[in-house]
């Protein structure tokens, strides 16, 4: 008998020390999950931020389009995806989001709202301003994503969300005005397409969710490219160029349609499987500190004092954001 309750207590020390070590497991695969998504966020926008220094030449030296340049790096991209992607999976697979109408209606507005209008905004306010410019007024973003949480949940944002958001509304006026009360330092131009970058960031970021956990993250953005590639064509088609073109130029073409495009959107909506959509907004701190430093540093854009503690002020945001650690999907 004493042996039978001695054996018992063995198996039950043993499977504590099971589920203690399944619990351990556990929680470092989602520490590492969390860790890889702010990595992909990470990679993405210093892509994004490199690109767009290399639209800005492209626009101001060369003479480019950026609708033009939209529809070129959207098509090209979107086409290079889903063939990798049908080469891989099958024909059926790429094709699966099509049976169903309701998905398919999500899709198409994903890539007209979500991607052609992020794309389009961001580089209009590239060509009316600079790279610089036009990434920190996408850092807008986190205010419209984190305004749309605290409704649909019908709670307050926590305090270091409001942090978040004032920090992100007083960088962005440093940045445009260079603390001038009386004036805008970009044209107001820039300033009205960067709004509507980061409000289509904002829906870009929230909207596809679903979409990605049924269909795959590298499907949903091979289409939505596309179509956003499509829809843009019918505005500025891709044989109508006009510019000043180079063997520079055409590298640089190249540059941000497979890096900043193909490669920078993949990585940031795959990280959405990892980490909540106001922390991917918010943590890809690598755009506009890439997109800053290669403006001032290659391009001799001037950014006053002002302008340098509105990129801090973006820093400072996405420290408090970082301490939060991971949050509910």
């Amino acid at each position: 008998m004493v042996g039978y309750v001695a054996s018992n207590m063995n198996l039950d020390s043993h499977n504590i020390q099971n589920v203690s070590t399944s619990i351990q497991s556990t929680v470092a695969s989602k520490k590492f999950d969390h860790f890889k998504g702010l990595t992909m966020v990470f990679l993405g926008a210093v892509l994004w931020g490199v690109s767009g220094t290399a639209a800005q030449v492209l626009f101001q030296r060369d003479g480019f389009d950026p609708g033009w340049l939209v529809t070129v790096r959207m098509s090209a991209a979107g086409l290079l995806l889903l063939t990798a992607i049908a080469m891989k999976t099958g024909l059926a697979q790429t094709l699966a989001v099509w049976r169903k109408k309701r998905d398919a209606l999500k899709l198409v507005l994903f890539g007209i709202i979500g991607l052609l209008g992020v794309q389009y905004s961001y580089f209009a306010t590239i060509r009316y301003g600079n790279a610089a410019t036009g990434t920190m007024l996408q850092y807008m973003g986190p205010i419209f994503i984190t305004a749309y949480i605290a409704l649909r949940q019908r709670r307050l944002p926590s305090a270091s969300q409001l942090a978040a958001v004032f920090l992100a509304l007083a960088g962005a006026f440093l940045l445009v005005t260079d603390g001038n009360l009386h004036s805008f330092s970009v044209s107001p131009l820039a300033v009205f397409w960067g709004l509507i970058s980061a409000l289509t960031v904002a829906f870009y970021s929230l909207y596809p969710q679903s979409l990605l956990q049924k269909y795959g993250s590298a499907n949903i953005v091979g289409w939505a490219m596309l179509i956003g590639g499509i829809v843009m064509s019918f505005i500025t088609p891709p044989w109508d160029f006009r510019g000043h073109g180079s063997f520079g130029a055409w590298w640089l073409v190249a540059f941000v349609v497979l890096f900043g495009t193909l490669i920078a959107f993949y990585v940031y909506i795959a990280s959405l499987k990892y980490i909540s959509p106001s922390e991917a907004s918010l943590l890809s701190c690598g755009e506009p500190l890439s997109a800053s430093f290669l403006a001032v540093a290659c391009l001799h854009v001037q950014m006053g004092l002002p302008a340098m503690l509105g990129g801090l002020c973006v820093l400072v945001t996405v420290t408090l954001l970082a301490r939060r650690g991971p949050a509910a999907q």
